[in-house]
């Protein structure tokens, strides 16, 4: 099963992204980082990861938004700070819909969530440095199977899963 590493917010902290990424590096197709690092993006702990600009990253070479396929599925990354996420969901569904993205990744809010609008998936990973709408640091990952079965799974920086936030679902 295809398995997607997605991070967002850690606002400079290095030595958690970089345990992050050791930990799941051999059990992920690919990485995502949904903006804030607040690191230069040839910096290392950031390396090995798609990433976006967020609207605490200052390095031109981030880009604003990308999108990526990974095996079946086309994700569409974006911070969120310029589609207006703390407000709606409505512009950066429409934006990836322009480019045909399946699953939507960004950050910005720093609440934890994975939520289907429409024929999209939406994740917001939360944030490793400073959560709201809980208390719990979390990443995401989502992994799904050739019959588009899928899981989101949140987990906090020790690696303990946060389960009330899990969601299964059919991808379309």
């Amino acid at each position: 099963m295809p398995r997607v590493l997605i991070v967002s917010d850690s606002h400079g902290m290095t030595k958690e992204l970089e345990m992050i990424k050791t930990e799941h590096t051999d059990q992920v197709d690919h990485m995502i980082h949904c903006g804030d690092s607040e690191l230069p993006y040839a910096d290392e702990p950031i390396q090995g990861f798609s990433r976006v600009a967020g609207n605490c990253d200052y390095d031109p070479d981030y880009p604003d938004d990308l999108t990526v396929d990974v095996n079946d599925l086309r994700f569409f990354v974006a911070h969120g700070h310029m589609h207006h996420v703390k407000m709606t969901l409505d512009p950066i569904t429409y934006r990836a819909s322009e480019d045909n993205a399946q699953i939507v990744c960004h950050g910005h809010s720093h609440f934890a969530q994975a939520t289907e609008i429409g024929d999209q998936l939406v994740i917001n990973p939360g944030s490793i440095r400073m959560p709201r709408g809980r208390r719990e640091e979390t990443y995401a990952i989502l992994e799904w199977d050739d019959d588009k079965n899928a899981t989101v799974r949140f987990y906090r920086l020790n690696g303990d899963e946060v389960k009330d936030l899990a969601r299964d679902l059919k991808l379309r």
